[in-house]
């Protein structure tokens, strides 16, 4: 039997993903376990898997027995670590490498490479994502942390949850973007109409996107480089975001219009700076990553 009390790092936390860290099951399994009244806060049933736990809450359930398939290290992934400790991993990710295995992705991901080089992160946070605090998309290039330790994971997830993180990228976008600076603040879910994409939705997860123009050009093509910030991190935020307010991401196959999509070979958007505080150290840390080439070859054409 689970009998724990929660740790401060664990305040304000959905309770399916504490479950999930404290049994190392899935996150679905997590949301069965609650579903069936297994799951007990301070002695009473939950049957909410969103329900937020809180500093000094009792949680009992009785661990799971599920056998979780396992990744495999492989040392051919190849990625760029900017900082390593410890306790944490920056890696600088190269557009193309998708984080951690999934659907038609079983296998060559960044988690794959990450276990060849650093195999104690196997049994930190979830067993098919381990180590990983927060994701990129595939064709996302850029900054992302890990962790390398259950500690620095629960500091890690915490803060993330808290929106201490900073995390800016730097995206091109078809059109010429009116305001200099700006917030998109607009819930996004699953899309109704197609599974595998995310929309703004009126019942989404809060959502909220600040941008900063940079550069605008208005001879044809019209463009505008932005620097926008994550306040929140749901799956495809800026790319969602700025494709509903008129102006897609440069490549983005999924949320662009025939225009944008042309544009460019690949998602332009670069995660350029990562910022948090250390876990153990509590000193603000702060990583710079420059576009790679191809983002800066089409900066340079369309802007200089």
């Amino acid at each position: 039997m689970i009998d724990e009390e929660l740790p401060d790092a664990l305040d304000g936390e959905r309770l399916d993903r504490v479950v999930a860290m404290l049994d190392g099951c899935s996150r679905s399994v997590a949301a069965t376990l609650i579903a069936e009244g297994n799951v007990s806060i301070n002695g009473a049933v939950i049957t909410q898997r969103s329900a937020r736990v809180a500093t000094g809450n009792r949680i009992t359930f009785a661990p799971t027995v599920e056998q979780l398939p396992t990744v495999d290290p492989d040392d051919s992934v190849d990625f760029e670590t900017v900082h390593i400790d410890e306790h944490v991993i920056v890696i600088n990710k190269p557009s193309g490498l998708v984080v951690h295995p999934g659907a038609g992705r079983p296998d060559k991901t960044l988690v794959n490479g990450l276990l060849a080089a650093f195999p104690e992160i196997a049994s930190v946070g979830e067993p098919l994502r381990p180590g990983i605090v927060h994701r990129l998309d595939g064709e996302t290039s850029g900054l992302l942390v890990v962790a390398r330790t259950d500690a620095a994971y629960t500091h890690l997830v915490a803060a993330m949850a808290r929106h201490d993180v900073i995390r800016r990228y730097a995206a091109v976008v078809s059109g010429s973007v009116v305001d200099d600076r700006g917030m998109i603040d607009a819930p996004i879910g699953r899309s109704t109409q197609r599974r595998t994409r995310m929309a703004v939705l009126a019942d989404g997860r809060e959502a909220r996107t600040h941008y900063e123009v940079r550069a605008r050009r208005q001879d044809d093509p019209t463009v505008t480089l932005l620097q926008c910030r994550l306040e929140t991190g749901r799956t495809h935020q800026i790319r969602v975001h700025l494709s509903a307010i008129g102006y897609p991401v440069l490549g983005d196959q999924t949320y662009g219009t025939a225009t944008s999509r042309a544009a460019f070979d690949r998602v332009a958007l670069h995660a350029e700076n990562l910022g948090f505080e250390h876990p153990t150290s509590g000193e603000h840390v702060s990583f710079e990553a420059p576009m790679p080439a191809d983002l800066t070859s089409l900066v340079a054409s369309l802007f200089d």
